[in-house]
């Protein structure tokens, strides 16, 4: 063919703008709102969120089933009711309960942010837990809890958690079919009531915004207080488990799934932007190491991912993978060949330029929109940090050294501290 160039065009370097004015307001009750206002669409984001995820639950499945259950009937509606007026009003709901955090994000037309205020005072407020939806709700759950114990990657990423941070601990615990009988509706009314408190509600609002929105918050939530005072306990120990390699035998299963790593730092730790980039080097998007030698030249998989993550009372490092049986030791030799390198030999620069041009290409991603700002947001504001988390990062993208990579790698990936988990 001809009239076509083979010369690869120029790379410019290009920042995120992380400068974004988010606005803060206190209703009256102390209910903390930030406002991030950008965007030409006449829609709205609001997240909710309390400090009610699966750390403070003392039973397995208590987080996230007081959250599933919000919108199954409240003081004012039916469930029906409330999934018909949702619908009419084109209101689109996500529930989540995580490790730290629970709460929902509600999309709609911003024409319609009185309704939508009040409709979620009945659903974040006064739900009635009605325990004919919850058995049919905890059914379904033990039928999804039966159909992933059969999938390897499920049994070793739970049996990876529990290695990590300890069988007790509520990052660590792992649920039972037993623990599905025991759920009841008073155990949830007392989990709500405790957690899902107005006075420590936290609303992140995000979008085209009616200049009478702040007057509207005000206006239905502003006014709430709880009927009692909680005391939050002191935070639970983490305390790995004995042993760090395991091997879970599951019968006719044809791939093998391996779960590799460590507890280590949060994002409040000053080396966490760097391990973000040596994680991304080693397995953290499609052309890093782990995929060039393991999918690539070996073959033995489809896909291989290094992850470092944050929770509020530990960080982890995790490579995870699902490789054919016959392959499985191959393929785990081959993550700890990787990692010595890391620790041993710098990488090169050409190398290095292709991570911070990926980086730099998915910070500008994280700030593209209200409702991927809000998002961002969100990410450091749990950490008690701000915008000046993200400057952090591309400051260390555009100036991390190989000798700074090596370097962290020898501080956290050494073989010795890995847990090491296959289920096959």
């Amino acid at each position: 063919m001809t009239g076509f160039s083979r010369i690869q065009p120029p790379v410019y370097p290009f920042d995120a703008r992380m400068d974004i004015p988010v606005r803060t307001l206190t209703l009256g009750n102390g209910t903390a709102v930030f406002i991030i206002e950008a965007g030409t669409e006449e829609i709205m984001r609001i997240e909710f969120v309390f400090r009610a995820g699966m750390i403070k639950e003392d039973l397995p499945l208590l987080a996230t089933s007081a959250n599933m259950m919000l919108t199954e009937g409240s003081q004012s509606y039916t469930a029906e009711e409330l999934n018909g007026i949702l619908d009419y009003y084109g209101i689109f709901l996500n529930m989540s309960a995580e490790r730290d955090n629970a709460g929902l994000t509600v999309y709609f037309l911003n024409s319609h942010l009185e309704k939508v205020l009040e409709l979620l005072v009945e659903i974040l407020f006064r739900p009635l837990f009605p325990a004919k939806e919850l058995g049919i709700l905890m059914n379904k759950r033990l039928n999804w809890f039966r159909i992933n114990r059969e999938k390897v990657q499920n049994i070793a990423g739970d049996r990876f958690f529990e290695s990590v941070f300890g069988s007790h601990h509520p990052y660590g615990r792992q649920v039972q079919e037993a623990d599905f009988g025991v759920i009841i509706p008073s155990l949830l009314k007392d989990f709500h009531s405790k957690l899902y408190r107005p006075e420590k509600m936290t609303m992140i609002v995000s979008g085209k915004i009616p200049v009478s929105a702040a007057d509207s918050f005000e206006k239905y939530f502003g006014g709430l207080r709880s009927m009692e005072v909680y005391t939050e306990e002191s935070k639970a120990r983490i305390t790995g488990g004995p042993g760090k390699k395991f091997h879970i035998e599951k019968k006719g299963a044809i791939q093998t799934a391996i779960r590799i790593g460590s507890a280590t730092i949060t994002k409040r730790h000053p080396d966490y932007p760097g391990m973000k980039f040596l994680n991304v080097l080693l397995g953290g998007y499609f052309g890093s190491r782990l995929m060039k030698n393991i999918r690539e030249d070996k073959g033995f998989t489809y896909g291989i991912h290094s992850s470092v993550s944050s929770y509020d009372l530990s960080g982890y490092f995790l490579v995870s993978t699902e490789v054919g049986r016959e392959n499985a030791a191959r393929a785990v030799d081959e993550i700890y060949r990787e990692l010595q390198l890391l620790r041993s030999v710098p990488a090169g620069s050409n190398e290095l330029e292709i991570v911070r041009n990926y980086m730099a290409g998915e910070m500008v991603r994280m700030f593209d929109g209200p409702f991927a700002i809000a998002e961002s947001f969100k990410a450091v504001w749990e950490f008690g940090l701000d915008f000046n988390y993200f400057t952090g990062i591309m400051k260390t993208i555009r100036t991390i050294t190989p000798d700074e990579v090596m370097e962290l790698a020898k501080k956290y990936c050494n073989s010795e501290d890995f847990y090491q988990i296959t289920a096959g």
